[in-house]
Parts: C-alpha cells; sequence; structure tokens
C-alpha cells in the first residue's frame, strides 16, 4: 500500500481507458502492463498476441469489442486498467465500467476528423461526474504544436485541458518531454525508462511560458497561489502538485500528459500521475451516492459466460471485504452466493480467497445478477447505484438457426449474449414469426453472430427484418359470397352479401351489419365476421388489410345445412371475390427519423437522405450540444435498415438517428411490384 501527502493510505485503483476508435487504448494498456512488469514485453496488436483484445472476433477485426480487465501493481499500489471498446457501436459496454472506476484515461490523438468522436467520451464523462485525464498519442508522429493540439481538443472538454507536459524536440522529431510541475526534462527511450536530464537552454523560455499557463489554470482555484504568482512568488512543488490532484478530483481541469503508447514513452510519467492524483474508491462511493454504513457494497461492471468456468460477474468492491462463498443480497432480497473470486488478467483468472475495498474483481456463479446491479451484504439490498439506459437500436438482424434442432439453443445463446452486452436487445416479431437482434451498428450485431457461431456453435442466418408492409383499397364494391357443399348427410351452406368500402388512413378494420328479416340468423353474424378478419390477415397483394369497413347487408341460410364455418367460408369467398375489384393498393410504414451529427457533416447528411428515399422537415442545432445538428426527415421504413452504414461513414463514425411510426403511404410502382414479386405474388 502507498501514501500520499498528509500520510493518508491508498487502497486499490480501478482505472478506464477509454478514446476514440484506433486512438491507441490497447497499445497504452500493453505498454502499462510491459513497465508495471506485468508482461515480459509488449505486443502489439498485429500480433493477435496482447491481454487485452483477446476474443477472436475482436482479432479478427484488430479493434476492441468489449470491456477488458488486466490488474497490475506499481510502486506497491493495485491498479485493475479496463481497456474499452473505442467505436461508438461499442460505446454502452463502457458505461457501467466508468461508473464505478475512480478515473477514466482518455487516449487522444492530435488528428482534427477525431473530434466528435472524443466529444462524445467527454460528454459521457460529465455525465457521470468521472474525473479524467487526457493521454496524448502519437506525439513522435504529430506535426503540429502541442499547444495547437489542445485549442483544436479544448472545445471537447468542460474543463480546461491542462497541459502537464510539452515535448521535447530535436530537428523537428519528438525525443522526449518536459515536466512542467518538476520543472525536469525527459529523454524517450524506446520501450525503456526514460533518461532524466536538464532542461535544455534554447527551451527554457517555452518551459517557463508554458508552466505560467498552468500555474495560472490551477491559481483559478487557490487563492494563495494567484498571491504567490502577483507577488512573482516561486510556489512549493508540492502546493503545485496538491493542486493538480486537488482540481483533477473536483472536475475542474483535465490534466493533459503527452507520448506514444506504440513506443512505450511517456508512460511511466502517466502512471506516477494515476498513483499521486487519482481519487480513491472512498472518493468514487460517495459519486455513486453510496451509503458508508460499514456493508459490503459491490458494484458490477460487466457480465462474462466463460466456456470452462461458467459466469462471472466482474464488480468493484465499493466498502468492505467480500470472500468466496459469501452470500450478497439484491434490492428486493433476493440473494446470490459468491462461488469463487478472481482477480482478472485479460483472458486469465487467478482464484484469490477475498477481496478488499477498491479491487476489482470477478464473483463466480451469480446466476441471477446482471451488469449494473449493486450488491450488499446486508439482507435489505440496495437500490442500484447505477441507471443503465441504452440508447435506441439502429441496425437489426433477423435471426433463424441453419438447423431447425437449434431453435432452443439459439434463444439460449443469444440470453447470454444479451446478459454479457445489455444493449443487445431480442423481441420476437408476431406479424412476421421473425426473431430480431437488435443493436448499435452493423460490426455491433455482426460480432454477435460471429459469437453465436464460434462461441457457441450455432450457424445462423442473419437478415434484415421484413419490413411490415400493408394493403388497402381504394375504392368499395358489393360482393356476393356463397359456399354450398353437399356430400350425404348434412351438407354445408352460407350466404352473404358484402359491402366492402376504403376507410381514412389509420382507421383500421370496421364491421357491422344491416340485417332485417332474419335473412342471416344473429348465430352466424359473428362467424361472418371471423371469416372476413381471418381473410383479411393475407389481401390480394398478399399482405395484411387495413383500413376497410365491411356491412354485412344481406344473405340467406338453410335450417339443415347452415352452420358457422359454412358462414365463414361464404365471407372468405366474398372477400376473395370482392377484394380485387376494389382496387388493393400496397402500404409501406414511414417513419419519423431525428438524425444527429456534428454540424460539419450536416451537408452530406441531407444529401444522404433523399438518397434513402427520405423528405428533409428541416435541421436545428442540437440542444445542449455545441457542433452537433439535429436533421428531421421522413423515410420509409424499408430504407433505414442500412440508414446507418452511411451516417457513420459520411461522419467519421459518430452519427446516430432514433425513428419513430409515423404514418403508412401507398407504395406503387416498380418498388411496389419488386416488393410483391419477393413476397410470392405476381405484379
Amino acid at each position: 500500500m502507498g501514501k500520499r501527502a498528509g500520510g493518508r493510505r491508498t487502497g486499490p485503483k480501478c482505472i478506464a481507458i477509454i478514446g476514440p476508435f484506433a486512438s491507441g487504448k490497447t497499445t497504452l494498456l500493453e505498454a502499462i502492463l510491459a513497465r508495471t512488469g506485468a508482461i515480459a514485453r509488449q505486443n502489439s496488436i498485429s500480433s493477435g498476441s496482447t491481454v487485452s483484445d483477446f476474443s477472436p472476433e475482436a482479432r479478427a477485426h484488430a479493434m476492441s469489442v468489449e470491456a477488458t480487465f488486466a490488474t497490475t501493481e506499481f510502486m506497491g499500489e493495485s491498479m485493475t486498467f479496463v481497456d474499452c471498446p473505442g467505436s461508438v457501436e461499442f460505446a454502452f459496454e463502457t458505461e457501467p465500467v466508468l461508473a464505478a472506476s475512480d478515473i477514466a484515461i482518455v487516449v487522444a490523438e492530435p488528428d482534427e476528423k477525431k473530434i466528435p468522436a472524443l466529444q462524445l467520451i467527454m460528454r459521457k464523462l460529465d455525465e457521470l461526474g468521472v474525473p479524467r485525464m487526457l493521454f496524448l498519442n502519437k506525439m513522435d508522429k504529430a506535426e503540429g504544436g502541442v499547444r495547437e493540439t489542445l485549442k483544436l481538443l479544448q472545445p471537447t472538454s468542460s474543463s480546461p485541458l491542462l497541459l502537464r507536459q510539452i515535448p521535447l524536440r530535436k530537428n523537428g522529431i519528438v525525443i522526449g518531454s518536459i515536466d512542467l510541475a518538476l520543472e525536469r526534462a525527459y529523454i524517450y527511450r524506446e520501450h525503456a525508462e526514460s533518461e532524466i536530464a536538464d532542461i535544455p537552454g534554447d527551451e527554457k523560455a517555452r518551459e517557463i511560458e508554458a508552466r505560467f499557463s498552468m500555474l495560472e489554470t490551477l491559481a483559478d482555484h487557490d487563492d494563495a497561489l494567484m498571491e504567490q504568482l502577483l507577488e512573482e512568488i516561486e510556489p512549493p512543488k508540492d502546493t503545485i502538485f496538491d493542486d493538480l490532484a486537488a482540481d483533477l478530483r473536483d472536475g475542474k481541469v483535465t490534466p493533459v500528459l503527452i507520448g506514444s503508447a506504440e513506443k512505450g514513452n511517456g508512460v511511466l510519467r502517466l502512471l506516477k500521475a494515476i498513483r499521486h492524483d487519482a481519487p480513491d474508491v472512498e472518493v468514487t462511493r460517495r459519486r455513486l451516492g453510496a451509503p458508508d454504513d460499514g456493508q459490503m457494497i459491490a458494484q458490477v461492471m460487466k457480465t462474462i459466460h466463460t466456456p470452462h468456468g461458467g459466469k462471472l460477474s466482474v464488480a468493484r468492491i465499493l466498502s468492505g471485504t467480500v470472500a468466496d462463498g459469501a452470500e450478497l443480497f439484491l434490492p428486493g432480497g433476493a440473494s446470490a452466493k459468491v462461488s469463487g473470486l478472481y482477480r482478472m488478467f485479460g483472458k486469465d483468472q487467478t482464484k484469490q480467497p477475498s477481496a478488499e475495498s477498491g479491487e476489482t474483481v470477478a464473483l463466480g456463479k451469480l446466476d441471477n445478477v446482471r451488469t449494473g446491479q449493486t450488491l450488499t451484504s446486508a439482507r435489505s439490498g440496495l437500490e442500484p447505484l447505477v441507471v443503465l439506459d441504452p440508447p435506441p437500436p439502429v441496425f437489426s438482424f433477423s435471426m433463424r438457426p441453419k438447423e431447425r434442432k437449434d431453435d432452443v439453443r439459439m434463444s439460449a445463446a443469444i440470453q447470454r449474449l444479451s446478459e454479457e452486452d445489455p444493449s443487445l436487445s431480442l423481441r420476437h416479431r408476431q406479424d412476421s414469426s421473425e426473431t430480431v437482434l437488435s443493436g448499435h451498428g452493423e460490426m455491433h450485431l455482426r460480432v454477435s453472430v460471429e459469437r453465436l457461431e464460434g462461441k457457441y456453435q450455432i450457424a445462423v442466418d442473419a437478415r434484415a427484418p421484413a419490413v411490415p408492409y400493408r394493403e388497402t383499397i381504394r375504392k368499395g364494391v358489393q360482393q356476393r359470397g356463397r359456399h354450398k357443399k353437399q356430400s350425404g348427410g348434412h351438407g354445408q351452406f352460407g350466404d352473404v352479401v358484402l359491402d366492402i368500402k376504403p376507410l381514412p388512413r389509420g382507421t383500421g378494420f370496421q364491421f357491422s351489419d344491416t340485417i332485417t328479416g332474419g335473412v342471416v340468423p344473429k348465430t352466424y353474424i359473428q362467424s361472418v365476421e371471423t371469416g372476413i378478419r381471418d381473410y383479411l390477415r393475407n389481401g390480394p397483394l398478399g399482405f395484411p388489410v387495413v383500413d376497410v369497413a365491411v356491412n354485412l347487408s344481406d344473405g340467406s341460410y338453410h335450417t339443415v345445412d347452415s352452420s358457422d364455418m359454412a358462414f365463414q367460408m361464404a365471407a372468405k369467398l366474398a372477400m376473395k371475390e370482392g377484394m380485387v375489384a376494389c382496387s388493393p393498393v400496397l402500404l409501406e410504414p414511414i417513419m419519423k427519423v431525428e438524425i444527429f451529427t456534428p454540424s460539419d457533416a450536416t451537408a452530406r447528411i441531407t444529401g444522404i437522405v433523399p438518397q434513402h428515399r427520405g423528405q428533409i422537415l428541416g435541421y436545428n442545432p442540437r440542444p445542449d450540444w455545441p457542433g452537433w445538428d439535429v436533421v428531421e426527415a421522413t423515410m420509409p421504413q424499408a430504407e433505414i435498415g442500412s440508414l446507418i452504414v452511411d451516417l457513420r461513414s459520411a461522419t467519421a463514425g459518430v452519427a446516430s438517428y432514433q425513428a419513430n411510426f409515423d404514418h403508412m403511404a401507398e407504395l406503387t410502382g416498380r418498388l411496389a411490384d419488386d416488393v410483391m414479386s419477393a413476397n410470392g405474388k405476381a405484379a
């Protein structure tokens, strides 16, 4: 255990590593593990042997597709690092992780194209109140100045980006850094500890200017420091470090450190900053609003179904101690018994007898526990400290096992996938008899399919879900339907006259009767309606019929041969013959769509909408989102399936949308012919 200023002891920490896609998060974790001695050497993503990104899906796509955990030690302190996915499609993985983490290390790079993605991440940190440092990666490849880069990135952050280091260059190449708090230079050595050096004379003026800028920002929250600066008194280094730590924990600044994860440069300074400045679990517990009553409290960050060890619930211990075999309680008093307790290191787990406050561990076989839930040793349970609210899905697959015998296995496997990834949603559509899996992008669902086929050995067909087309009529008709059959003994006889007419869009179906004189007995009128409704499930164009009124106006019956079934058949015959003469027309669902996009991509988005047969209704600034717009449009549901792919392609992967049913509209011409042909009906 380490110590802080004032002798305060520090416990195990949990640090989330987040950032835009391909910013270098997994590489940074690998560099950290190498520098702390947890692994013998730093491996590259291309080698397929990093501690994180160990799943077949992550390695196949060379990207993080889930949060992965690795615990190591640095200067006697335990630290669990969580490598979070960078793609917006897997972003929901980070929410339960961030909520229970002490600090987030935001990995960024000097790349203007990734600013919108960085803004999404910073907003989420603001929502959750998580302190953060920014690690400006790939400085060895940067062309512009670091302060110009910070001006570019500052709009993404609600707190000032506070430069703690500046690059040290030789012949235009970054060879090290100057620490503004320590006033010391560090010469980089690839995959080794930097060499401490004096600040070169020709860099001294630049260092003094940058350091004063850092101190000015800190002085905004420290009156004593402000007085020292005004009186040109050199503040003690301890004061500077204490202010850096306090302002970070209070969210008043976002310290910025620089380096190159690929070469292991700047990693040691980052680790020391984490060790000294990151809040302890007590601060995190208070941020989450957990009671300080001496009970054991654990927050579940991730659910994992392992091939051989069963279900693991990765949890942060916020207070108390949990031991193997302990009984833990959920809200409402439901309980679960811990069966195995493990320290996580990528795909590997090491069993341990217990875990103390601050540790991040996997709890075995808590079958009724879900990601985001709060566990406690108190029998009364504890209301969840974290409320998970997945964003609306934007992409869907209709799922069907290639082998019918795998139907039940597929449902069970998808249920497990949904436990591991709560942003997946599964529903069964009665109208099309489809099992529909929805998520946050094509890659998100493609990875889910790969897991079904790889991890669970279930081959599936995944295709676009059916569009709920309907049909209606343009004009009315009167039609008689007679069903008569004689085959020895009692025959069958039913005779009806139906008045069929269209209704306004959205009205649905209406049935009435104007029978007089008992020509159709009351006992059979319900049978006529049943026959009509049965026919309307599949009209002349092959789709359910809507917005139609049918009136039973006449008919006849036989005292012996008439029956419930005979009148149902007569009604179906009348509908079948009459509907063809009513000028049937196909209807398609039209959705109201709101597209969320960075403002500099709005013009591209308004060009994409018409390509999907959409109609622009207008666009406005997105409320409380500087630099973003909301584009409103209507669009056929048939065109929305691939919309997210085009939106993300036009916005460096950050645009999203939400859609709700608006109305049904007629579909005619070649598009209607294609729909009917695909449905097995002649155009």
